[in-house]
């Protein structure tokens, strides 16, 4: 493995990221912007909404960029032009929208909190929303412990998620209307906390350890095979580049109810050994 680098700093909370038309792609929280930067850390804004707070990313196949909106519980779509609220979710989520992966077909799978963590309340379960291409919306499963991260293998049949509060990855099989059945553990992560994660080619999920400066690689049925250490905690990673292999991890001081330390946070990169694969 390669040293750890940084790539661009002066974050607040970064989540979302996405390697997308050569460019690693983020959303920012508190600065309520979605942004771009290239593989040499030039920064840009794509978009800024104002006082919603924007988390995961995907795209249509139109090639229309899906947005979460997490305090709206909703679903944006900007065209290049325009930023029109694509689906409601408020019917869903019980709490704040978080992370989404977006499938071949243009069907979005999105998480939320399923109770208010700021608040300090006592965790429960949530819904997992399925957001069909046309906003059209349907909870496709129940009871997740606090769905964030999720992938989607390549050949577009099943769907891991990872569990925050449960420790766990929890695998689907996707049906052709884009329903999950045969629910499943896929892996135990005893000990981390899973945030935002990708998928390489060896099978293996790269995710970022939300209570720990931590990046780690887990296979099916829970081995860490890797664990890269990492300034600050993270939050969430995405295998990207040219060659497709280098990992891009999102990090802060601290998550945002530990006190938000504005500007502070950084996405840093480092090579590994197997290439993106899947989705996101």
């Amino acid at each position: 493995m390669s040293e750890v680098d940084l790539l661009v700093d002066g974050l607040d909370f970064g989540e979302g990221p996405r390697w997308h038309d050569g460019q690693l792609w983020y959303s920012d929280f508190f600065q309520h912007r979605v942004y771009t930067v290239t593989a040499d850390g030039r920064r840009e804004t794509v978009l800024d909404l104002g006082e919603e707070q924007p988390s995961g990313l995907g795209w249509l196949p139109d090639g229309n960029l899906l947005i979460v909106g997490m305090l709206g519980r909703r679903i944006l779509r900007y065209d290049g032009t325009q930023v029109r609220v694509h689906a409601e979710l408020g019917h869903i989520a019980t709490s704040y929208c978080n992370d989404m992966v977006v499938d071949q077909r243009g069907n979005a799978y999105v998480g939320n909190f399923g109770f208010d963590y700021g608040a300090g309340q006592a965790p429960v379960g949530a819904a997992l929303a399925l957001v069909r291409p046309d906003g059209s919306t349907l909870a496709v499963a129940e009871d997740l412990q606090f769905p964030n991260g999720a992938v989607i293998t390549p050949d577009g049949t099943t769907l891991v998620v990872g569990e925050t509060f449960g420790s766990r990855y929890c695998a689907f099989t996707i049906a052709t209307d884009g329903t999950l059945s045969d629910r499943r553990i896929w892996a135990e992560v005893p000990g981390r906390m899973p945030d935002g994660c990708c998928l390489d080619t060896a099978g293996g999920i790269w995710f970022a350890n939300a209570i720990r400066p931590e990046v780690a690689r887990v296979v099916e049925g829970g081995e860490i095979t890797d664990a890269i250490e990492v300034p600050q905690r993270a939050f969430a990673c995405m295998l990207g580049g040219d060659q497709g292999t280098t990992l891009f991890v999102i990090t802060a001081p601290s998550d945002p109810q530990g006190g938000l330390s504005p500007g502070q946070g950084a996405v840093w990169a480092v090579e590994v050994d197997a290439q993106h694969a899947g989705l996101p």
